[in-house]
């Protein structure tokens, strides 16, 4: 069967047509060289006071001092996972903050070569006037400011989810990754070093992507994939960091009284020095690493309401899930574990031959395995009591169960958790009839909601 030829020229026109788009870069991509964009940071150099005098400073090297490359997949990659030219970037926000002056030291060697050839080309031209060689004397520093890029960490956070069905789906992917700057400001009368601060960036890469694979026919083959990847630039979060840290040195200098703001503007410099004061107060209680997960997150008591869905386990062969409810009261006596009580009233049964509900009564100890993070993955586990609300026997059977699930705070008040658990009876006459090897249990999953009151737990 031979093809049309339209459909040939549409083959060849999508193939030309697809190469084109290539060349094109996305919807909102500059193409031409535009202003370096400013930090968040850089804005809070306008919230600081004029200062009485500005002082003179030099950098000679602020270094990346991580020692760190690139990560790659195809071998050795010898590129530095950190720019090179911090030093550049410091004095850039140097003269942001507007509080200080910055020297040329870090090519001090091209500056004075500069001079001597001036002095000497003066000399030679100058007729015998001696005092045509001179030129006016450098500045020299009354501080000297030290430092660099101390670590780059990656992959502190990583995280992901997707989904396929019958060949199509998609999935998310996130990273983390964290740069810590410190900086320290020495006297160059005596070397005494007068304040050190330091600063932490995280880095955000973020990728989404779907694909479909799929046979049409026995012989026919459909793929398709599409995805986008969003990686913050390395070089503006060490330039927000770096603006950070001048933005913070200025603070700790005037609360220390290293130097000295305008007569007119003590006011507004405590109330940042207020502000900065929250800002410590924040900081502490944060986790080394874990970016803006608190430590003091939950409180030490909380109250919860699940919906639930039950699955009995008996000596029936046909099963049906049933609906349920659970309140729960916790109580977090460490970082790690809490001790719940719960009780519940659960529907169970085997589809229109048994069906019952049961109250119970649970004790459990809880392993919380993030509990700085406002999404944490726990387990737990414990003994309880089952009794048949309706049934001829009504007396409390005990039982054990076990399980986990997920918990995301949505405030520091108000929790979401999703759980599964597997509840393990002593006994085989939960359903009324005594029958096979295996005792009586049942499958429960849920979804509810948390709420926390009280101190937080420290």
């Amino acid at each position: 069967m031979k093809t049309p030829i339209y459909i040939i020229y549409l083959a060849i026109f999508i193939a030309f047509h697809s190469c084109g788009v290539m060349m094109v870069p996305p919807g909102g991509v500059e193409d031409r060289s535009v202003i370096g964009e400013s930090t968040p940071t850089q804005k809070d150099f306008e919230k600081l006071p004029q200062p009485k005098e500005q002082v003179v400073v030099g950098v000679y090297k602020f270094r990346d001092q991580t020692g760190q490359y690139k990560a790659s997949d195809m071998g050795a990659n010898w590129s530095t996972a950190i720019p090179q030219g911090l030093t550049t970037i410091l004095i850039k926000s140097l003269e942001d903050s507007k509080w200080f002056v910055p020297i040329e030291r870090e090519n001090i060697g091209n500056l004075l070569n500069e001079r001597q050839i001036i002095r000497t080309t003066r000399q030679e031209y100058s007729n015998g006037n001696t005092n045509s060689g001179q030129l006016p004397p450098l500045l020299f520093a009354g501080i000297l400011l030290e430092g660099g890029v101390v670590s780059y960490d990656t992959n502190i956070l990583t995280g992901g989810a997707g989904a396929r069905y019958f060949g199509i789906g998609g999935s998310t992917e996130y990273r983390q990754d964290r740069i810590t700057v410190y900086l320290r400001a020495v006297s160059t009368s005596n070397g005494k070093v007068l304040k050190t601060v330091y600063t932490s960036k995280t880095i955000l890469s973020q990728s989404i992507n779907s694909s479909m694979f799929r046979y049409i026919d026995f012989e026919r083959l459909m793929e398709a994939e599409v995805g986008v990847t969003n990686n913050e630039p390395v070089q503006i979060a060490v330039t927000e960091a770096i603006n950070k840290a001048v933005y913070l040195m200025v603070l700790e200098g005037i609360k220390d009284k290293v130097w000295d703001t305008e007569d007119d503007e003590v006011e507004a410099a405590n109330e940042l020095l207020y502000s900065y004061q929250k800002e410590i107060e924040e900081s502490n209680k944060r986790v080394v690493g874990k970016g803006v997960w608190e430590r003091e997150r939950r409180s030490q008591f909380s109250f919860g309401i699940s919906s639930t869905f039950n699955t009995l386990k008996g000596d029936y062969k046909t099963q049906t899930m049933r609906p349920g409810v659970k309140g729960t009261f916790k109580y977090i006596f460490s970082d790690y574990f809490n001790a719940n009580l719960s009780f519940g009233l659960q529907q169970m049964g085997a589809k229109e031959i048994f069906r019952s509900t049961f109250s119970t009564y649970d004790l459990d100890l809880e392993y919380l395995a993030m509990p700085y993070s406002q999404f944490s993955p726990y387990l737990f586990g414990g003994f309880g009591i089952i009794n048949n609300t309706k049934g001829e026997d009504r007396k409390g059977k005990f039982k054990t169960q076990f399980g986990g699930g997920l918990e995301y705070l949505i405030s520091p008040t108000v929790g979401v958790r999703g759980f599964g658990s597997y509840h393990i009876g002593f006994d085989d006459d939960w359903d009324e009839r005594v029958s096979g090897k295996r005792d009586d249990h049942f499958l429960q999953v849920g979804i509810g909601v948390q709420i926390n009151f009280g101190n937080r737990y420290k």
